[in-house]
């Protein structure tokens, strides 16, 4: 079969999908954005979409994000057009819809099979958008920028077949009619590779070697911002570090964004949580708080096995990889009581779920748990197994993705 998968940052959340497809013996290929002097990866054929032109100066600032999505589509539309008249035909394209590539591929290939990812669907309120009080919209207007950016999506599921999204919760986002195309099916994690390890060492900028004997709290996120809850944990550090005087925290996450807005006044979030938090703590307290940027994945992974505690909070909105990874090593949870974590950690049995808005009910849970070393190694045990059971990648999820790819009756 020839499947065609889309996505400017390919793989994106087909790494596993795809080349699971070639060993199957299919003719894999791949239409992307991203430059790379390569022509495949994974025995996946790789071809590069380039921009046609940028975004309109004079376009009303709303519909600059649905000009871009436009721009991509017109992109792949084009690079589509050639692949045809090379005698390219794909029976099953596979595309993540955010960035508007598969717009009009339909017109090329009307007899393909569309099957969409479905990660989120936009709400001017209700979800993200509006729950940190903190941080609401200047513009009363707002919900009109937030309503025109499904727009582009909203046209991609007139002319898609079927759709998948990694959680019920993110299938839920998108409107009953949408729905209903929907399979829910995670994108899978390796629960081999993401085991315990009770003699790891994790080492420290400044040569200190942290092992399963220290006290250590862990935070990851792609970036730190409020959407995963920065600020809260941030807020929770005086009382945890004054609690916790042997405490070591790790806090993983580039300095910038990757969902919410930029912050006012010139400075990251990392930095302005600095500003606020750090004149709380005393020297010896602000040395145990360890900034580690982004970091390798085998680093990643020594991280969650040697962490006591690890902390996740998050928005309505996407859960994160990081949180099911860490359930998988067997770490010791406490997250947000946010809706999408409802699917994953059951409050005392996998974890513990506190108040988004509540650092010193944050810091209270995690020490609780610092001083219940049973309590911690149960929550993790019932963690790992419940990772195991419902998003190991090889014996759950990717036999069903494939089985939804190739499915000719979606």
């Amino acid at each position: 079969m020839n499947i065609l998968f889309i996505h400017q940052n390919f793989p994106g959340q087909f790494k596993h999908l795809a080349p699971a497809l070639v060993s199957l013996g299919h003719d894999v290929t791949a239409l992307l954005l991203t430059k790379t002097d390569d022509r495949q990866w994974n025995g996946v054929k790789l071809i590069h979409y380039s921009l046609n032109r940028g975004n309109a100066k004079e376009a009303h600032p709303w519909t600059v994000d649905f000009e871009s999505k436009v721009i991509r589509g017109d992109a792949c539309l084009r690079a589509a057009l050639a692949l045809k008249k090379q005698g390219y035909t794909p029976e099953v394209i596979a595309a993540h819809p955010g960035w508007g590539e598969s717009l009009f591929l339909k017109e090329v290939w009307p007899e393909a099979k569309l099957k969409l990812y479905c990660e989120f669907f936009y709400h001017a309120s209700g979800f993200d958008v509006g729950f940190d009080p903190e941080y609401q919209s200047s513009d009363p207007a707002d919900a009109g920028r937030v309503t025109l950016k499904n727009a582009n999506m909203l046209l991609q599921f007139q002319q898609a077949d079927a759709g998948i999204s990694p959680t019920h919760w993110q299938a839920s986002t998108f409107p009953p009619h949408i729905q209903e195309k929907i399979t829910v099916i995670h994108d899978g994690i390796d629960t081999e590779a993401l085991s315990p390890n009770p003699e790891v060492q994790f080492a420290l900028d400044s040569g200190k070697m942290l092992t399963r004997k220290d006290e250590v709290i862990t935070f990851v996120n792609r970036a730190l911002e409020p959407y995963r809850g920065f600020h809260v944990f941030m807020r929770s550090l005086p009382t945890l570090l004054k609690e916790r005087p042997n405490a070591e925290v790790l806090i993983v996450g580039k300095e910038g964004v990757s969902y919410g807005a930029q912050p006012p006044g010139g400075i990251s979030w990392k930095q302005r949580f600095i500003n606020e938090v750090f004149p709380k703590l005393d020297e010896s307290q602000r040395a145990r708080v360890h900034f580690l940027n982004t970091i390798a994945y085998d680093r990643f992974i020594a991280l969650l096995q040697v962490s006591t505690v690890h902390v996740y909070l998050t928005y309505p909105f996407v859960l994160s990889w990081s949180l099911l990874e860490a359930m998988s090593v067997g770490c010791s949870i406490v997250a947000s009581d946010t809706k999408p974590l409802h699917e994953a950690i059951t409050h005392n049995e996998t974890g513990l779920l506190v108040d988004f808005f509540d650092p010193e009910a944050l810091a209270e849970s995690v020490c609780s748990l610092l001083n219940d070393p049973v309590r911690r190694a149960e929550f993790g045990v019932r963690a790992r197994e419940f990772a195991r059971t419902t998003y190991d990648l090889e014996t759950v999820c990717m036999p069903k993705q494939i089985a939804w790819v190739l499915d000719d009756s979606n």
